[in-house]
């Protein structure tokens, strides 16, 4: 009985030591094609600007690439900067409008003041520290009317950001 059993143990080692032919195509196909994905995908800029739902963006052609600088988002209710509310047209302070012919938009003007003065504050305490450059980042909703940008940037300008850069949603 024993020289029965130790044969099935010898045969099953035999196996294990034989080697399989592994045919590496496939697995060098896949590799290629995730690389390729991967470079496709890859956002050589380095800029991420978060979109809120509520704003739709225009589509274009262009190619060029966005400059880092603070990032003003603008939906038909809701004004935002780097993220962060600024205003809301259900909750629309009384003096939120000023100059001539109500044209700057008031909680836009100081906050963008109090971004400059911040990169302004960075810039004199380190040489190494990007220069103040007034480049803006506009991600504006495509129904917006063309009056209430123009006030975007003239409260843009007076707060000393006189660089435009408009967000679109480029195609593929």
């Amino acid at each position: 009985m024993r020289r029965g059993t130790r044969a099935v143990g010898k045969r099953s080692r035999r196996a294990v030591r034989e080697v399989a032919d592994l045919d590496i195509t496939s697995l060098l196909d896949i590799l290629v094609i995730m690389l390729v994905f991967l470079l496709k995908s890859y956002n050589s800029s380095g800029l991420v600007i978060n979109i809120p739902k509520s704003v739709s963006i225009p589509h274009s052609v262009s190619t060029s690439i966005n400059n880092p600088g603070v990032v003003v988002q603008v939906s038909p209710t809701m004004i935002w900067v780097d993220d962060k509310v600024i205003l809301d047209s259900e909750n629309l302070p009384p003096n939120a409008y000023d100059g001539f012919r109500k044209r700057r938009i008031v909680p836009l003007y100081n906050e963008l003041i109090n971004r400059k003065m911040t990169i302004q504050q960075v810039e004199k305490a380190s040489d190494q520290a990007k220069k103040f450059s007034g480049i803006i980042n506009l991600v504006i909703d495509k129904s917006l009317k063309y009056s209430y940008i123009k006030k975007i940037l003239y409260t843009s300008a007076e707060a000393g950001f006189m660089r435009y850069k408009f967000v679109v949603m480029g195609e593929e």
